[in-house]
């Protein structure tokens, strides 16, 4: 009984929705691998970062304020929701003003920031990590450990070590790169609920179209 209360506990506080805007301790920048969702999701939908002229590769998915354990998610904010405007500037990083919208509403109101500061800081973040250019010269689709991007964005970025990146998989394919970053942007190593690396010795990797 001990032991599943216990569980219900920690599942419990897996995510805290409705969190304290500004309350967490660090966070995660979430690179994703465009052709992968594209393949997955984006081509069904003729989102416009899948055309072949997009030329997309790494896009910023978000940055999501984490606890050590756990992370807060549609947190109750003062602050004034993005204007058009704002969500369509972050189009090139991010591949959709629609995207830029949702992480607002769920990880940026969990930031304590206004929406200006929020996209601000995002757009700091995925400039500060180099994306490997290795991936960007791909001729076809290649199968290979999802390790080998890690190790990537470690030659790529020095001062990456590799507690401070994971890489996750999504039906056979490498879908992400997830780096965790101080509240100054500073790289850390992630929380134990965070390191979920990708296992796949032979995971599917889409070249850019």
């Amino acid at each position: 009984m001990r032991a599943l209360l216990a569980l219900i506990l920690t599942a419990s506080t897996a995510f805290a929705q409705g969190g304290r805007a500004g309350d967490f301790d660090y966070y995660v920048l979430a690179l994703s691998w465009s052709p992968t969702w594209c393949a997955l999701e984006g081509d069904a939908r003729g989102a416009a970062q899948c055309a072949d002229v997009a030329d997309t590769g790494w896009v910023l998915h978000g940055l999501w304020p984490q606890y050590d354990r756990g992370w807060p998610t549609d947190c109750q904010t003062t602050m004034r929701a993005p204007s058009r405007a704002m969500t369509r500037e972050m189009e090139d990083i991010m591949g959709s003003a629609g995207l830029a919208w949702h992480q607002w509403k769920k990880h940026g109101t969990c930031s304590g920031l206004s929406a200006d500061a929020y996209y601000a800081l995002s757009r700091e973040a995925f400039e500060s990590i180099n994306r490997p250019a290795v991936f960007r010269n791909l001729a076809r689709p290649v199968r290979l450990p999802a390790k080998v991007v890690e190790q990537a964005f470690l030659k790529a970025n020095p001062r990456l070590g590799p507690d401070d990146v994971t890489i996750t998989c999504r039906a056979g394919r490498i879908q992400e790169a997830r780096i965790c970053l101080s509240k100054a942007l500073v790289p850390m190593a992630c929380g134990a609920d965070v390191v979920r690396d990708c296992t796949l010795s032979d995971a599917l990797f889409d070249p850019i179209r």
